[in-house]
């Protein structure tokens, strides 16, 4: 099988995704970058970096939430390069619009659990049953799976409930699968980022900035891509190896609370 390790990040091409895959790519893993769209100028720019940095490139393009590929894709990934050393379930979306929790529709409920926590589960699901196998093939092979989701796991917000109980449950499931597989060797890891600054958060700036000059994060800035991209990269390190199901919070200090 081949030496070099392997991350699979879903959600790559922009955002945190893309900050997570880059660092990836500087710790020595060749990339799995997966996104809805491969057509994107995101993943093209990605590309070049992400081999400019000596590693090689294999996008794939899927939507999460179509569980009937995940099969095939995890098939492509093993054939290609015969193991899969890390997954970063990132991919998600927010709602289409914000919407007052009694106004909330199904149909917006429905596309944002799909994507952000029925999606993830059951892609972790797949590629951990090879990890398991994997583990009896490969020499000192450490696999680990960390899951992206967010500080709206355990605060609310009213206008965009779906979102919030879309991440509370990935948090729940990031536990749950800690517990599963963290005595089979595997760790698992969950990142709660805070008020980062990307395309996600760019149409609601106005009312973080107001918030962060305000005082709700204590270090008074908006949080990067980056400030997640370096938590991942240390857990890829294995910095953190004796900490399975541990959650990494990065958000400034956000969870502080203060009288």
């Amino acid at each position: 099988m081949n030496g070099n390790p392997v991350a699979v990040v879903t959600g790559a091409s922009r955002g945190i995704g893309r900050a997570i895959t880059l660092s990836l790519a500087a710790e020595n893993f060749n990339i799995v970058a997966i996104s809805r769209s491969l057509d994107s100028e995101g993943m093209e720019t990605l590309a070049v970096e992400v081999e400019k940095a000596g590693r090689e490139f294999f996008p794939i393009g899927l939507d999460i939430s179509f569980t009937s590929c995940h099969t095939e894709v995890v098939r492509n990934i093993l054939e290609r390069y015969g193991r899969i050393d890390i997954l970063v379930n990132n991919a998600g979306v927010a709602p289409l619009q914000r919407t007052d929790l009694l106004e909330l529709t199904e149909e917006s409920y429905d596309r944002v659990m799909n994507i952000n926590l029925k999606g993830p589960v059951f892609f972790t699901q797949k590629i951990a049953k090879e990890m398991l196998w994997l583990k009896s093939q490969i020499e000192n092979y450490s696999p680990k799976i960390i899951f992206i989701s967010s500080v709206s796991a355990y605060m609310t917000s009213t206008k965009r409930a779906e979102y919030c109980i879309s991440k509370a449950g990935l948090s729940m499931a990031a536990s749950i699968f800690a517990d599963k597989l963290t005595p089979e060797g595997i760790l698992v890891f969950e990142i709660r980022p805070g008020i980062i600054e990307t395309d996600m958060t760019a149409r609601v700036k106005e009312k973080y900035d107001k918030m962060i000059e305000e005082g709700v994060i204590k270090q008074k800035r908006w949080g990067l891509p980056s400030d997640v991209a370096k938590a991942v990269a240390s857990i890829a390190r294995g910095d953190w190896d004796f900490s399975s199901g541990s959650v990494f919070e990065v958000s400034g200090g956000l969870n502080i609370k203060s009288l």
